[in-house]
């Protein structure tokens, strides 16, 4: 589990890095309609990634998997 998290945070940092090198290369009108296309593609791939992370580590806590470690109470 430990080491699908650590991929999803990778592939998530990678789809944000993906979307500032578009939204930063090229300053003309016909390069913008891909700049916008691409952005909007790298940052919907952020977002599934990250539900799909939420919804990995909901159900791996519900089975089981993993447990809560928290601080000790008092």
């Amino acid at each position: 589990m430990t080491y699908l998290v650590i991929l999803a945070f990778v592939l998530i940092v990678g789809s944000l890095g993906v979307a500032l090198v578009s939204m930063m290369r090229g300053h003309s009108n016909d390069a913008n309609a891909t700049k916008s296309r691409r952005m909007a593609r790298a940052l919907t791939v952020r977002i599934g990634l990250s539900v799909l992370l939420f919804i990995a580590v909901l159900v791996a806590y519900l089975m089981g998997w993993i447990q809560p470690t928290g601080l000790p109470l008092r």
